[in-house]
């Protein structure tokens, strides 16, 4: 009969802890930064010169077609050999944003397009600036219009940061591979985990939930 000892795993909730308090750290950074480089990469695919419009546009489209876990390596592994040394939180970072950067941009710029004629031509009435018309009449409602997309994409982001273990991130993956090299109780350790990762997700889709309609794009 198999016996299962939960206690022994979490006997090493140190271990979790620091994990998961690296996991959340890695995901606020990323998810603020992935979304505000989206966001300006959606205007840039809209509104930019033609240089710039290929340019972004390459970006997205290799950053979404290949996997997360080369475009980690390559910034952590690859990125040395020209030069570039990063440390492994500042490479997860990085990978994180621009991973979400580019999937952000596509989902901000499908809210973009459904701006109505009206509102632009509301704002042109009034004599808003481009920035103002941009910031305060199109971004607002766009925001509020794919929020939930953006949102699910943030959680993927979130999830994705398990392969930073691969790169000795001391992450929450991490956390279990350790805790089961060690305990010798595998089944237990990815179970906890598992478990984390789940209410870690249910509680950063709430968060953003509560957090856009108040503050991001709140109406005035």
């Amino acid at each position: 009969m198999i016996e299962f000892d939960f206690g022994t795993v979490l006997a090493q909730w140190p271990m979790l802890l620091r994990g998961l308090v690296l996991t959340v750290i890695l995901t606020a950074i990323s998810a603020v930064l992935g979304a505000l480089l989206g966001t300006a990469c959606a205007w840039a695919r809209l509104h930019g010169g033609p240089l710039l419009k290929r340019g972004v546009g390459a970006y997205v489209e290799l950053a979404r077609n290949t996997p997360f876990i080369i475009q980690l390596f390559f910034i952590f592994f690859g990125l040395p050999s020209l030069g570039l040394r990063l440390s492994v939180e500042v490479a997860c970072v990085l990978a994180m944003v621009l991973n979400l950067g580019a999937y952000a941009c596509e989902i901000v710029r499908a809210g973009l397009q459904t701006t109505p004629k009206g509102q632009l031509e509301a704002a042109l009435s009034l004599a808003l600036t481009p920035w103002q018309t941009f910031s305060r009449v199109v971004l607002p409602p766009a925001l509020a219009r794919i929020w939930p997309a953006l949102v699910s994409q943030i959680i993927i982001v979130m999830l994705g940061s398990a392969v930073c273990g691969q790169i000795s991130a001391e992450e929450l993956s991490q956390a279990a591979n350790l805790i089961s090299s060690r305990t010798f109780r595998s089944f237990e350790s990815y179970i906890i985990v598992t478990a984390i990762y789940l209410l870690l997700a249910i509680a950063l889709r709430q968060l953003l939930y509560w957090v856009g309609p108040r503050f991001i794009f709140a109406r005035r």
